[in-house]
């Protein structure tokens, strides 16, 4: 390393130090502003406009996506590490999930680590990732290969929990349609064949392996058309399903086992049924133990201690699922609520504006660049990262 270790994480804590009030002024201008998947178009003007401002090169509508950019700096010749950046808002809560927070953490540590180390060589990238809450904006970046070449994909998410890695499933929606043959209920009862019947029997027949799932994994539906009025018998009938599973060849056994079950209610109601993935869905998450371990190693010596997550606990979905299963990354949570709390609540979109928001910003953003400085400078810490992602990709894990 051009420095010690230590010295350069002290440069690293002191340059975050200096940026603090740029870096809460970020997290409290996005709070101000909340904008929904697709639309943070002012997120990325401020965004960007830091980067620019700091000499990054900056890309936009990254892989067709208006809201999405990468700002680069670095000489190329050694590891490349990707910081991503949330800043996506929940309709009505707005940063109830705590976005804002991940941005500006993303931006505090990508100019803290340039900063400290003046020269960076191997690459460095801020990636600007929209939809998490809904669409999925990693999901097409890692599709477009944006992700390729990357050595490490680090982010934090604030939460309830300070927790070294985030236990978190695969999810997609399935969109199950029944067509039956449309009649009057009293007037020529038997020609009818009634698609909400058989819909409702899908309900009723996925309750029995839904008692057998494993921890992790689940089915749940709503009728989305249940037929226009009472006195036909609808023709058709649709339902939307969410699935979870706590790998995705467990999401995938899933959605296997709902098409079976809708094609044996088609078959036994005298329906025919269209059964549709909605889309490519969430991966799980495939946690890097060598970069978790030195993000909480960073995060502890700032007085931020990290548990590892409760065993059985599972927190969701989100699509760093997808970048996790091709790169090495991190996804650790830091409290801004107490335990007792939860996101996605009015109360958490508070705790995003409050002092633990700003606390979990400073702490996160030196944590993630003194990462970030340990996969770019530290011998052997990329490759053994690459190492435990293949270990887990042939455990299945």
């Amino acid at each position: 390393m051009a420095k010690t270790p230590d010295v350069l994480y002290a440069r690293i804590g002191q340059e975050v130090a200096d940026r603090a009030e740029q870096l809460w002024g970020v997290a409290l201008e996005l709070h101000r502003s909340p904008e929904l998947a697709f639309q943070e178009h002012r997120a990325v003007e401020v965004l960007t406009g830091h980067f620019e401002r700091e000499g990054f090169l900056v890309e936009r509508d990254v892989a067709g996506l208006p809201t999405a950019f990468v700002a680069r700096t670095g000489d190329g010749a050694g590891p490349c590490v990707a910081l991503l950046l949330e800043y996506d808002a929940l309709p009505e809560l707005g940063h109830a999930c705590g976005h804002n927070l991940i941005a500006s953490a993303g931006l505090g540590a990508a100019l803290a680590l340039r900063g400290a180390l003046g020269h960076v060589g191997g690459t460095l990238l801020a990636i600007g990732t929209p939809a998490e809450e809904g669409g999925g904006g990693k999901v097409t970046l890692t599709d477009a290969g944006v992700f390729e070449g990357v050595d490490a994909a680090l982010m934090f998410h604030p939460g309830v929990h300070t927790w070294s890695w985030a236990p978190l499933t695969a999810q997609c929606q399935v969109r199950v349609g029944f067509h039956g043959r449309a009649a009057h209920p009293t007037g020529n009862p038997a020609e009818g064949i009634d698609a909400l019947a058989a819909l409702i029997q899908l309900f009723n027949t996925l309750a029995v392996p839904s008692r057998r799932l494993p921890p992790g994994s689940h089915i749940q539906g709503v009728v989305t058309d249940g037929g226009k009025a009472t006195n036909i018998v609808p023709a058709f009938a649709e339902g939307l399903f969410g699935l979870r599973g706590a790998t995705t060849v467990a999401l995938d056994d899933l959605v296997a086992e709902l098409s079976g079950c809708a094609e044996g209610v088609a078959h036994s109601t005298g329906t025919t049924v269209d059964i549709t993935r909605e889309t490519a869905g969430y991966e799980h998450f495939r946690n890097n133990d060598v970069l978790s371990s030195r993000f909480a190693d960073h995060l502890a010596r700032v007085g931020v201690p990290v548990r590892e997550p409760a065993p059985g606990v599972y927190l969701g979905s989100s699509d760093i699922g997808n970048v996790s299963t091709r790169v090495p990354a991190i996804h650790p949570f830091v409290a801004i609520m107490d335990e007792t709390g939860s996101d996605h609540t009015p109360q958490f979109a508070e705790a995003a504006a409050g002092a633990r928001g700003r606390e979990a910003v400073l702490a996160a953003a030196q944590a993630l660049a003194c990462t970030a400085a340990d996969v770019l400078l530290v011998p052997g810490v990329s490759e053994r990262a690459w190492r435990c992602l293949r270990e887990k990709a042939d455990a299945g894990l």
